[in-house]
């Protein structure tokens, strides 16, 4: 339902690649889009339900949700979210859009929590979390939402193993912002970003990779699908390039906590693009001009 309340903005929830949380460090993945009156969730990684609330939103008035893909730090506190938002007072539906195996992860999240569900419709009168919450599943090109103002569209990128994996472009007369989702570097998506006034896209520092790895252990395994599933910084540059993007908001930061990596580095490795940088952070917001 569009509000003409909202003004538009984007705001980093969680900007954070991977799941691990360190202590003082930022959340995983997770972002707000408010666009032509209508509130957008992108990916509730862990921290996502505080993140909304520091953002102001009131969680009663959840509208979309968008999952770009089902790795946990995607997905992980999605039921939680939408749980949440039902006992301070959802009483509308939510459309929530992904790929194919998240009616599977709905369909679990809510038998694990049956028996507070019912013993909360019974105590309290609430309406039923079930009938509140539509699942819609992503497919390439327009989805649907039934807004002449606003439109999203999907692009599936190369995110080995993972086989569903989204980009979206939210847009209307007035403003674009593209999601990159994960990916590894996909010169398609720069012709899918074409002109977006704003490209958040994941960006990862190849020098980086090894001490992750150190930290995190799996080793030669992990270190291999790091760099063959995710874009490294100047790869970013290139994409956000061709694209003519306005701005660049370089998200899903690997790595995004540990010391040693500092603005500058980012910024020189991503130098390629002509256009103003950012490096996302928890809380970042972007408002449109």
């Amino acid at each position: 339902m569009a509000s003409t309340d909202l003004k538009d903005r984007l705001v980093i929830l969680g900007s954070k690649g991977g799941p691990a949380i360190r202590p003082g460090g930022p959340s995983p993945t997770s972002s707000l889009i408010e666009i032509g009156g209508r509130r957008c969730v992108v990916d509730c990684g862990l921290g996502v339900t505080r993140g909304l609330v520091e953002a102001g939103v009131q969680l009663k008035d959840l509208d979309l949700v968008f999952i770009t893909h089902m790795h946990s730090d995607h997905v992980l506190e999605l039921g939680p979210l939408l749980h949440t938002a039902w006992t301070t007072g959802l009483a509308r539906t939510v459309r929530v859009y992904g790929p194919a195996d998240l009616m599977e992860y709905w369909d679990g999240f809510l038998n694990s929590m049956r028996y507070d569900i019912d013993l909360r419709i019974d105590d309290e009168g609430r309406p039923d979390l079930r009938d509140l919450v539509e699942i819609h599943l992503i497919r390439e090109g327009d989805l649907s939402l039934e807004d002449e103002k606003l439109s999203v569209r999907a692009l599936k990128v190369d995110h080995p193993p993972v086989a569903d994996c989204f980009a979206l472009r939210f847009e209307t007369a007035d403003w674009s912002v593209v999601f990159s989702a994960d990916t590894t570097y996909f010169p398609p998506l720069a012709k899918f970003a074409q002109g977006c006034a704003v490209l958040v896209h994941e960006a990862m520092l190849e020098r980086g990779v090894d001490t992750i790895v150190q930290i995190t252990g799996n080793g030669a395994r992990l270190r291999e699908h790091l760099l063959a599933s995710h874009t490294t910084a100047p790869d970013v540059a290139k994409i956000a390039e061709a694209a003519k993007a306005g701005t660049l908001v370089l998200n899903h930061l690997i790595p995004a906590d540990l010391p040693g990596f500092e603005t500058e580095e980012w910024l020189d490795a991503t130098k390629a693009f002509s256009g103003k940088t950012i490096v996302g952070h928890d809380g970042l917001t972007i408002t449109r001009s």
